[in-house]
């Protein structure tokens, strides 16, 4: 298994030499790489088993480095770059050459980001590369939001995992890009439209693709337990799977009957917000339980509800 710490010289030197390290940021953790050497980036593919369509975001540590890797900024970039970064949101940018078309997938464009954590802002200082970042799992898995998370799936396959403590938001970034000055939303995630919007006005939300991703984590497939998962009226799915042992993962209502082997409620409160940051873990934490399938509803679709909603409906596809 690897080894975890908080050594932030450790992790830079095993990344100088073209070695792969998991990091924390304030989404989920990531299997970082230099975004500049290829090879470090094949290796990324190759540990997660991700196909090669599927194109990687690099992390960088502040605004005034997304020039080395992005052709220009979009006025509407800027604005929110300075009022959301560091933070999770990702910026789909006119790549420079010097970024390898192994990390967009042949594509002309660039997933970048700032992310807001601590440790992996002051590794990402210490380096003279930026790094290419997808979450730290097998590829179409639940994405990690801890160490131990990481370590279960990819233990044997990296050295080292950056010790950042649990993730404070739990779900990926939101991913924006803008086309003739309409911002567009890719993939919802950690940053609601909502807050966007307030910031550039209307967006377009456009997001999954079945085989032809236009930015990180667009497939329609992806973030899935080993078991079956079903999105719906828990009510009407208990009924529908009876003789079944089930896991029940709801919003904040506790359900009842005899074929409920587990429940997990993501927010008593309600709260999306904790509900977000519980998502990845419980589903993790039920599919490592003996129920047959996993019972599921759609949260509230707004704020951070329409990441989890996302999230939830894409776990579900097989």
């Amino acid at each position: 298994m690897a080894e975890i710490g908080n050594d932030i010289f450790k992790a830079k030197e095993l990344l100088e030499q073209g070695k792969l390290v998991a990091i924390p940021t304030e989404t989920v953790y990531g299997l970082a790489g230099n975004a500049l050497d290829s090879s470090s980036v094949a290796k990324i593919f190759e540990v997660k088993n991700r196909p090669y369509f599927d194109p990687l975001i690099v992390h960088v540590p502040d605004i005034d480095s997304v020039s080395k890797y992005a052709e220009e900024i979009p006025a509407k970039a800027k604005l929110l770059m300075n009022e959301f970064w560091p933070g999770p949101i990702t910026f789909l940018l006119t790549k420079k050459p010097i970024i390898p078309d192994l990390v967009t997938s042949g594509l002309d464009r660039v997933g970048i980001r700032c992310p807001h954590h601590s440790l992996t802002h002051e590794l990402l200082k210490s380096l003279s590369f930026p790094l290419a970042a997808p979450s730290a799992n097998p590829f179409g898995y639940v994405s990690p939001t801890t160490p131990q998370h990481v370590n279960d799936q990819l233990g044997d396959k990296i050295d080292y995992i950056l010790d950042g403590g649990e993730c404070n938001v739990g779900i990926e970034s939101t991913i924006v890009g803008f086309e003739n000055d309409e911002t567009i939303v890719y993939r919802v995630g950690g940053l609601s439209v909502e807050k966007i919007e307030l910031i550039v006005g209307d967006v377009k939300v456009q997001t999954q693709s079945v085989s032809n991703p236009h930015a990180p984590g667009q497939l329609q497939s992806h973030y899935a337990p080993r078991k079956i998962l079903k999105v719906g009226n828990i009510q009407e799915l208990l009924i529908q799977n009876k003789g079944k042992r089930i896991g029940i993962l709801s919003f904040q209502k506790k359900y009842s009957g005899e074929e409920i082997n587990q429940q997990i409620i993501l927010s008593h409160s309600g709260d999306l917000k904790e509900a977000a940051q519980k998502l990845f873990s419980a589903l993790r934490e039920l599919d490592k339980s003996n129920v047959e399938i996993i019972l599921t509803e759609e949260v509230p679709n707004i704020g951070l509800g329409r990441a989890i909603n996302d999230r939830l409906n894409r776990a579900a596809v097989k």
